[in-house]
């Protein structure tokens, strides 16, 4: 306990970012959000706002709040999967699930959406 004077705030110490992984996950906002710009009228949600994550095994995800986290290595795949991810996380602003409501959803706006899911699957996070 500190007795008769006044704590010192506790600082965190930020690590400096590489600069190769800042430029990729700006590169990764501007893709991504046009991307989602794109889609979420098409599937006909909203969305609050668009994280870039580094994520170790998730390529995206959807908070019940309307956040969408995306993995900033997506913007190393090609387009086709990089849609399928986003038109996967804006339909769970309809569906908080994987029901068979949440993957019609993805099927109306992606209808060869299996081949993409099956092509996700191949690659690593």
């Amino acid at each position: 306990m500190c007795r008769g004077g006044r704590r010192k705030p506790l600082r965190t110490v930020r690590k400096k970012e590489d600069p190769q992984r800042k430029q990729n996950r700006e590169l990764a906002r501007q893709r991504i959000t046009r991307r989602v710009e794109y889609f979420a009228p098409l599937v006909g949600v909203t969305y609050n706002r668009i994280f870039i994550k580094e994520q170790k095994t998730r390529w995206g995800s959807c908070s019940s709040l309307g956040n969408l986290n995306f993995n900033w290595k997506l913007i190393l795949l090609n387009e086709e999967l990089l849609d399928y991810v986003v038109v996967h996380e804006l339909a769970h602003r309809k569906q908080m699930n994987h029901s068979p409501t949440f993957w019609a959803e993805v099927e109306r706006v992606l209808p060869d959406y299996r081949e993409r899911r099956r092509r996700l699957k191949e690659c690593r996070v």
